[in-house]
């Protein structure tokens, strides 16, 4: 006989207690609001990374356009702004960004022929620095205003911290919602094996008069919970993970690249795979706990 085999062997009869026939569907909804919370910070973890890698080292000058001014006058100030710049030290590359660009930019807000409609759209500037270079924002700022009044430098750091903070936001509240999906879950399994322990009263005094004491009786019951939580956390991975893809999927049809797709890699799936194992564990200790204390006081 296999290891496996003598220890979720139960000499009770714990499975035909009809109140452990719910815990399987229990614990797989409690796993399944833990993987979508999971799946939202993990998300919104990736998603902040993906903004800062790309935000970091990069400025952006936006230059409204002119009311009545030709388009000798616009390139001029674009070269006034090019050259402060190409002169500040720090900076690697500025470049002018084209219509394909403007179009990629604006497209998901004004559709696709924005860019090409008599729209009053601002020169933006593309700005890269070297790398571990810092800039005095402030003193570049003035220094464009003196070569056009209307540029405005973004060094996006207010955004990044605003995001930073939505997502931290967003992780306390997926880790409150991870830690009442634990006390539920764990609540469930006291309530089953408190009245398993009630049904087979009778059957665990005999036991205990053949000689078989409370650890055995435990073990009985953790095997069991152990069981039934892995069983019950399978289901719930399988209707959390469909339901991340096809919310994945929506995002991808419907957002039209108006909101960046955070995409989950192979460690956060493995990190939401391990769910079923963690919930079967949260199950097989709360039950353990639960018929030791029980028996040491009552039985």
């Amino acid at each position: 006989m296999s290891l496996a085999t003598t220890m979720l062997r139960s000499d009770l009869p714990l499975g035909k207690d009809g109140s452990s026939r719910f815990l399987p569907w229990i614990v797989g909804a409690m796993v399944y609001l833990a993987a979508l919370a999971l799946a939202g910070v993990l998300a919104a973890g990736e998603l902040v990374s993906g903004w800062r890698s790309e935000l970091t080292g990069a400025l952006t000058v936006e230059l409204p356009q002119p009311v009545e001014a030709t388009d000798s006058d616009r390139q001029a100030r674009l070269e006034r702004v090019l050259d402060v710049l190409t002169q500040t030290p720090g900076i690697a590359h500025a470049e002018v960004l084209g219509p394909d660009a403007m179009a990629e930019l604006i497209g998901p807000w004004l559709g696709p022929d924005a860019a090409a409609a008599d729209l009053p759209l601002p020169d933006l500037i593309a700005v890269e620095l070297d790398g571990g270079t810092t800039v005095d924002s402030a003193g570049l700022a003035q220094r464009l205003t003196e070569a056009a009044p209307e540029a405005r430098l973004d060094d996006h750091r207010d955004w990044l911290e605003r995001a930073e903070r939505l997502s931290w936001l967003v992780r306390l509240l997926a880790t409150l919602v991870l830690g009442f999906v634990s006390a539920a879950a764990a609540l469930a399994v006291l309530f089953v094996t408190r009245t398993g322990l009630d049904i087979h009263r009778d059957v665990i005094e005999l036991v205990h008069l053949l000689g078989a004491p409370d650890r055995y009786i435990a073990r009985q019951f953790q095997n069991h919970a152990l069981a039934q939580g892995f069983v019950g956390g399978l289901l719930g991975l399988a209707a959390g993970a469909a339901t991340i893809t096809a919310i994945g999927w929506l995002a991808a049809v419907l957002g039209g690249g108006l909101v960046p797709l955070a995409r989950l890699g192979w460690s956060d799936w493995a990190i939401i795979a391990s769910l079923p194992l963690a919930a079967a564990l949260v199950a097989m200790l709360t039950a353990r706990i639960a018929v030791l204390r029980i028996l040491g006081r009552s039985l």
